[in-house]
């Protein structure tokens, strides 16, 4: 039986890890490659605020090729939209048949995604959808899943919470009506460990700074082995 040729929508974050994670549970699927949008003036993955080299990192240790779309700062609606169709006509070319995002259950998101695809010859696929976040939220981290937050939008949660791991402490201490995956953009996260990575990512946390209503807390590698625990989960170091 042929397997469709897929391509992952990669933010960095615990969502596209955990769809990944997913994907490679259907034996009728093969992922195929990772996709990242990149903030080309700081090499950045874009909103998530990752540098490059972790997102390198990301898809060594999925052991999948790694296609960046960089976009320029600021970036025009239009100047987006030409680069994604570019982008989508590379991917066609390369037997790409469907394209996957971690998409929970904003409506207007997944239209907007379905009107990029119609008609290229990719169709949308939407593993997690219209999943119980909180459910979810806690069988990503019962699974193995392991993330620091890297961004903290103002207006939703305090910025106390950037620099965080994803983890049934911080889901337990998260206020009321604060989605506890972020859909609604409460907060971007890093994915470190997981059963979709080979190896765990040894990481530090650097500066943690606020920009425009937003709050971000710098990662980098971690240099040495003492970064991970007996259990193979990256310990992160607070250096604030």
């Amino acid at each position: 039986m042929s397997r469709q040729r897929v391509a992952l929508s990669w933010s960095s974050g615990k969502d596209s890890a955990w769809t990944l994670h997913r994907l490679r549970q259907d034996p009728g699927i093969e992922v195929a490659a990772l996709v990242t949008t990149v903030n080309a003036e700081f090499n950045r993955v874009a909103m998530h605020a990752v540098r490059q080299e972790l997102l390198h990192a990301q898809a060594e240790a999925a052991g999948l090729p790694l296609i960046e779309m960089p976009i320029p700062y600021p970036c025009s609606n239009a100047d987006y939209e030409s680069r994604m169709r570019a982008l989508i006509e590379r991917l066609h070319g390369e037997r790409i048949e469907r394209m996957a995002f971690g998409d929970l259950y904003l409506a207007d998101i997944r239209a907007y995604r379905e009107q990029q695809l119609q008609g290229t010859g990719i169709a949308p696929l939407f593993p997690l959808w219209n999943e119980p976040t909180d459910a979810l939220a806690r069988s990503m981290i019962a699974g193995g899943l392991r993330a620091v937050l890297t961004c903290v939008d103002l207006k939703q949660l305090a910025p106390e919470f950037c620099g965080r791991q994803f983890d049934a402490a911080l889901l337990d201490t998260l206020p009321a009506g604060v989605d506890p995956c972020g859909e609604n953009g409460e907060f971007h996260s890093f994915a470190c460990a997981g059963p979709m990575f080979r190896a765990p990512i040894s990481i530090e946390t650097g500066e943690t700074v606020e920009r425009d209503g937003f709050v971000f807390t710098d990662l980098c590698r971690g240099r040495d082995p003492e970064h991970e625990t007996a259990t193979g989960a990256p310990r992160v170091r607070h250096d604030s």
